[in-house]
């Protein structure tokens, strides 16, 4: 559909170029920009780092689970059905958490997105911004894209204004910097200073010692939550020793039952041969 409305526009350019002034025409090359942008680079190496510890976190996660199916295949012979059933439930819980995170991560409004809008969209809209700008200081018409879906058989290189784009972003970044760095030397040097009556003193005294105590309140209420959550995740980790006892205590016990079952076979066997002899 894009390439079609494309044509239909390249077509609309030649039949009117008969009758008005010339179309004119440029196009830049977005890949080759983003790559000489310094801010886009480092955008991307810290997104593809986040994508690379969310997909560990995963492969990690994915790899207990199957651990947790292999044991289970390998001890469903002497473990009883209740705990073939708590069991089976423990892979489930893990897999419903697995998809989660998967959603969480790289979901449609997930972390990967929002990163992404985060770190890399100013970037483009800074080039966007440095198109546009170019586009109507030379009065083009139109600018195109190079490697977007219109099929460019031929491209005069000095129709290219891709490097253009990147010096009008590096000025730009420039102006803005000299502008940051005036303006810190300005507030620096015409601030004056305002003595204090001693309302004004009080007054600020008052709000650090509410500042502080909303912190002081914060950080007990978080040591509060964190105390908490430790001893929930101690009470799970108990709850598991004591099940992993009582599967334990279930194998030996089966274990011995398997055995005194075998030992009585063995001496029955015995006893059959004497009878016989």
């Amino acid at each position: 559909m894009k390439k079609i409305f494309l044509l239909v526009v390249l077509l609309f350019i030649g039949v009117s170029s008969w009758s008005q002034r010339s179309q004119i025409i440029a196009y830049v090359d977005m890949e080759y920009i983003l790559e000489n942008v310094p801010e886009y680079i480092q955008a991307q190496n810290t997104l593809d780092s986040k994508v690379a510890k969310w997909r560990k976190k995963l492969d990690e996660q994915a790899r207990f689970i199957e651990v947790l199916k292999s044991d289970l295949a390998n001890e469903k012979a002497i473990l009883t059905k209740d705990l073939i059933e708590e069991k089976e439930e423990e892979i489930t819980l893990k897999q419903e958490e697995l998809r989660r995170l998967e959603s969480l991560y790289f979901g449609s409004n997930g972390d990967l997105f929002l990163v992404r809008k985060q770190l890399v969209k100013p970037i483009q809209d800074q080039v966007y911004n440095a198109i546009q700008s170019i586009a109507a200081r030379k009065k083009y018409d139109f600018v195109f894209e190079k490697s977007s879906d219109l099929v460019m058989l031929y491209s005069n290189k000095k129709y290219d204004i891709s490097d253009l784009v990147l010096s009008t972003i590096d000025r730009t970044r420039l102006s803005e910097q000299k502008k940051e760095q005036l303006n810190k030397k300005r507030n620096k040097t015409n601030t004056p200073k305002k003595e204090l009556t001693e309302a004004q003193k009080e007054a600020i005294a008052d709000k650090k010692e509410l500042i502080e105590d909303s912190k002081n309140k914060k950080a007990a209420a978080l040591a509060k939550k964190i105390a908490e959550k430790e001893a929930q995740q101690k009470i799970i980790q108990e709850k598991r020793k004591e099940r992993l006892k009582q599967r334990e205590e279930a194998r030996k016990i089966l274990r011995a039952k398997q055995e005194a079952a075998k030992k009585k076979k063995e001496e029955e066997k015995k006893a059959n041969q004497k009878e016989n002899n």
